[in-house]
């Protein structure tokens, strides 16, 4: 290789990976990394990046996104590119009204991906209470989608909320495909009776909110979810797990050699249910924000540092503000009788949030986002090894972090069309500095490099165990 040149170095750096910190220079050509080592024994470049002073990371990966609502899939992978993300995962979206199947809408994303993103996307599906939409199934997983999505949640979210039995069959099914079932964990039938009583009795106020969605009620869907997975033999995802006693029954199911994995957000490691009195309708999100002297954020803290908690996604979901503001006279219904909208933006805010108040606040090892924001996310959803490592043979994609460089979170300064943050104002230590996408300088000190149509849509394969163990 010495006698050879290579397109890009990325030199001066420290390369993290999941496990380890070391100083290296990455050598790439093409969209592969070539080689890892000291630069003095790397063959000479045409182009030479000084990350002197830096983090170099696996391309992060945002593995929980919503983009059907607010935000278009071309805006929100210039939102997350700002932020240092090179690669999402979001919801597909099909026409139920139209009993689209899954093939046709896997087409147009594909399409839609390929010609108006500057991320590479993969995707998930969330399969609503139809029987029509499981027909198509194994073809779109022998098409490269292998990650669905059901609410046990939901009931007055007109069909979105799924039966036990749907959710076995649809498990049966991609079991066999080789595919992952992701579960938005909360009693839906406990959560409807709970949400007429409060209605009954007038308490629905914003700071209401919380109580008709108990802990208990995340706990008790994820232990259906883990017995139906045994049943079905389908490896489980729990999504943005909020709760200790829901991490606790996650835990036992590990211990037992299930493979039930989760993940949590940043809205449920750093804010409580104190955001329902300042903001109102714009933190009602589900699973709700805990109270904030309860013991789940520093619980959710630990199972990150011990391995039970395999990754971190932003659970984007934006609503349009004023769709939210009948909330604040009732946060269950609007006067139309329909829900007043969940969710809440995050796909800017997710890496900054990660690195300033996990790795430079909280102590942990830069190591332990490179487990959880890169490789972990590639794994469970299939994309490893070509994304979420810094190993010679794979994508060039790397996410480089000024350590030294702070920043404030401000929503005029966002690229989604929501225009709030649950975290304005926020004062973060480290920073994205640059990333390469498939060996190309995608994002470079704040200026977006790639155009519209650089992105690729990504087939994925089956899911693999992330990594787990203590981080330190």
């Amino acid at each position: 290789m010495a006698d050879t040149r290579v397109d890009t170095i990325v030199a001066g750096g420290k390369v993290v990976t999941s496990s380890e910190v070391f100083e290296a220079s990455v050598a790439i050509v093409g969209e592969k990394i070539a080689a890892i080592g000291p630069e003095e024994l790397l063959p000479p470049a045409d182009r030479h990046i000084d990350a002197s002073g830096k983090y170099v990371l696996p391309g992060l990966i945002d593995c929980h996104v919503h983009l059907d609502r607010v935000d278009t899939y071309q805006l929100g992978s210039i939102g997350a590119a700002h932020s240092g993300i090179t690669t999402l995962i979001p919801f597909g979206v099909y026409d139920d009204a139209a009993e689209q199947t899954l093939p046709t809408a896997i087409n147009n994303h594909r399409e839609e991906i390929n010609s108006t993103s500057v991320l590479d996307f993969g995707f998930h599906f969330i399969l609503k209470n139809r029987p029509y939409i499981l027909k198509s199934l194994p073809q779109a997983l022998e098409m490269g989608v292998t990650s669905y999505k059901m609410f046990m949640t939901y009931k007055r979210g007109g069909g979105a909320m799924c039966d036990d039995d749907y959710i076995c069959e649809a498990m049966e099914m991609v079991s066999k495909g080789g595919g992952i079932v992701q579960l938005h964990c909360e009693s839906g039938n406990i959560i409807d009776y709970l949400e007429n009583k409060l209605i009954e009795d007038g308490c629905i106020h914003p700071t209401d909110f919380p109580s008709a969605c108990p802990d208990w009620a995340e706990e008790e869907a994820i232990n259906r979810a883990v017995k139906m997975g045994g049943v079905t033999n389908c490896p489980v995802y729990v999504v943005h797990l909020s709760s200790r006693v829901g991490l606790e029954r996650i835990k036992a199911a590990q211990g037992e050699g299930q493979r039930v994995w989760t993940e949590t957000c940043p809205q449920y490691l750093l804010l409580t249910d104190e955001e329902m009195a300042k903001v109102g309708p714009l933190a009602k999100i589900g699973p709700p924000l805990r109270p904030k002297d309860g013991p789940d954020r520093s619980a959710l803290w630990k199972g990150l540092e011990l391995g039970y908690i395999s990754a971190i996604g932003s659970d984007h979901s934006p609503s349009p503000p004023g769709s939210k503001e009948p909330g604040w006279d009732n946060i269950f219904v609007t006067p139309e009788g329909s829900p007043v909208p969940f969710g809440a933006p995050g796909i800017e805010t997710l890496a900054p949030l990660v690195y300033s108040e996990g790795v430079a606040k909280g102590g942990l090892p830069v190591s332990w986002m490179a487990r959880s924001m890169s490789e972990n996310p590639a794994r469970i959803f299939g994309l490893y090894p070509r994304k979420g490592v810094i190993q010679v043979g794979s994508d060039a994609d790397l996410t480089i972090i000024n350590p030294d460089d702070d920043m404030v979170i401000r929503a005029e300064d966002h690229h989604s069309n929501t225009g709030y943050s649950l975290f304005e104002g926020w004062q973060l230590q480290g920073k994205p500095w640059m990333s390469l996408l498939r060996g190309q300088v995608l994002l470079d000190r704040g200026v977006l490099r790639q155009k519209p149509g650089y992105g690729s849509f990504l087939r994925c394969g089956g899911p693999r165990a992330p990594l787990g163990g203590p981080v330190r």
